[in-house]
């Protein structure tokens, strides 16, 4: 688990407006959104159960411009 350790800015009411965390703790956010994004994006195209081709067809068709 990522351990952030946040900081809080505040208004006046001392409601959290805003968060504060080191630049490499929000990289690895990042790339941890990016990872779940690539995962949803694979489990929606398997769940369409679409038409399948093996690599080098789908190579050969896009060179031809299919």
């Amino acid at each position: 688990m990522l351990s952030i350790n946040p900081e809080y800015i505040v208004n006046e009411q001392q409601h959290k407006k805003s968060v504060v965390i080191p630049y490499s703790k929000w990289k690895t956010i990042l790339e941890y959104i990016e990872e779940l994004e690539d995962i949803k994006a694979y489990d929606q195209a398997k769940s369409e159960n679409l038409e399948t081709i093996p690599f080098e067809q789908a190579v050969q068709e896009i060179q031809k411009g299919l």
